[in-house]
């Protein structure tokens, strides 16, 4: 893609320190952060270049026009490509954007990857999931992609004969298997012990988090083991990361 007036001035597009300050205020390395201001400054060029508009223009319709144009310049680069623009509209707090790119990254990351299968979790009802399948959906990936939203679930429910309740549950399961290390029985333990979406994970401190899922186990007698100190630091930054794809609030 060609350089453009967009990339010349940058500066009237995007507010890079104050992204770098927020990409910082998330962990990120500084080469890290590098990268992914780069992404957005392509995006930005893209959209002054072929569609004359702005990061703060940008609808729906053009960043997925220039997603189309990623992977047609290059298969696959969709999902190492438009992360930045996720979280930079996640810091401008363009909640739709965001979603839009946080989704698609995704679903580009879901093609390249075997999607982790729902009846591999553990404790989940084998009926739910056969009702789920005849429905085409089998694995996280689609699980996110039919159950965004409350309406979306209720509709699932619905068409599957499924309590609304089940569905939620897979979703939750689900949204928590995009944390690297949370798959089959860890999901459960976090799901059963509360601690079952994102942002109830992003509250914690690691430590009082730990302390707590311990106890979980010994109370309950869970069939798994209390994750380590380094793990649960790990899940806690990672879910305070990570862009939100669902919304959970009941209607």
């Amino acid at each position: 893609m060609a350089r453009g007036f967009g990339y010349l001035e940058e500066a009237q597009l995007m507010d890079k320190e104050g992204f770098r300050r927020f990409l910082q205020g998330c962990g990120k390395k500084p080469h890290v952060v590098a990268g992914l201001i780069g992404q957005v400054r392509q995006f930005a060029d893209y959209l002054a270049c072929e569609r004359h508009k702005t990061l703060e223009t940008a609808e729906a319709s053009d960043f997925q026009a220039y997603v189309a144009a990623l992977e047609a310049g290059q298969r696959g680069a969709a999902r190492t490509q438009v992360r930045g623009v996720a979280l930079y509209y996640r810091f401008t707090g363009n909640a739709a954007l965001a979603s839009l790119a946080a989704s698609m990254r995704a679903a580009a990351v879901a093609k390249e990857r075997k999607a982790f299968p729902l009846r591999d979790f553990w404790g989940v009802d084998p009926d739910h999931v056969a009702r789920l399948a005849a429905a085409g959906i089998v694995n996280v990936a689609q699980m996110l992609g039919a159950g965004r939203t409350p309406e979306a679930r209720q509709r699932l429910a619905e068409e599957c004969g499924l309590p609304v309740a089940a569905v939620l549950e897979l979703v939750k399961l689900s949204d928590l298997a995009r944390i690297p290390g949370l798959k089959a029985i860890r999901a459960r333990l976090y799901y059963d012990a509360g601690a079952d979406t994102l942002d109830k994970l992003a509250q914690w401190d690691a430590e009082e988090l730990r302390r707590m899922l311990a106890e979980f186990v010994a109370r309950t007698g869970f069939a798994g083991i209390a994750p380590l100190p380094k793990e649960v630091a790990s899940t806690v930054d990672t879910a305070r990361e990570l862009p939100r794809l669902v919304q959970y609030e009941e209607v």
